[in-house]
Formats: structure tokens, C-alpha cells, sequence
């Protein structure tokens, strides 16, 4: 991944209601969320999510498709992937792979 890449999608995280949006998308899992859906459960008008559901697709980081009159959303999992990937990489020193456990974040 280009370091360009990677900015442009924490970037898209670095805001509080596009990180919301985009960690309601992960747990909604691969068959998405429909945008009235994700603007109800999170209080957000609809012009305001859908610019950041803009910005959070044109990074890479989630991805849509038309169904009947919605839209449904969902996170990228293969870009997280990547993202994290290059996170991690030589994370212990040139070329060494040293993964630590995931932990999860506490509250």
C-alpha cells in the first residue's frame, strides 16, 4: 500500500461521526447497511451522512451498491485488511513479522 493511500484512509477515520458510521458498517458485516438504517440508529441527518459515507468511500474503506430504491453500505474488509497490514509492517525491525494479538479497545 502507498503511504498516500494510508493517509487518505485514516484521514477518513478522523472524524467522530465517519468513525461511527464505518464501525456500525464492520459490525453489520458483509451484507451492509442501508443508509436510512445507519442514519436512524445513529441520529445523523441524511445530507450529513451521506457526505460522510462520501468520504469514507472514496477512501477506500467502504464500499456501496443500489438495491431497489436504497443504498446499502459496507465496509471493505480487504482494504481494512490492507490498512492494518501496513500499519503492522516490520513492525519488530526490517522485515521481521511480529503480530501481537488483537486486543479490543476498552470503552
Amino acid at each position: 500500500m502507498r503511504t498516500a493511500t494510508a493517509v487518505d484512509r485514516l484521514s477518513a477515520l478522523a472524524q467522530a461521526s465517519r468513525l461511527e458510521i464505518f464501525r456500525r458498517l464492520v459490525q453489520a458485516g458483509p451484507e451492509g447497511l442501508a443508509a436510512g438504517e445507519i442514519a436512524e440508529a445513529l441520529g445523523i441527518a441524511k445530507p450529513t451522512l451521506s457526505f460522510h459515507l462520501g468520504q469514507l468511500e472514496r477512501s477506500g474503506l467502504v464500499a456501496s451498491r443500489r438495491d431497489g430504491r436504497s443504498i446499502l453500505y459496507r465496509a471493505d474488509y480487504d482494504s481494512i485488511t490492507d490498512l492494518v497490514g501496513f500499519l503492522y509492517e516490520n513492525c519488530c525491525g526490517m522485515g521481521s513479522a511480529c503480530l501481537p494479538p488483537l486486543r479490543r479497545s476498552k470503552p
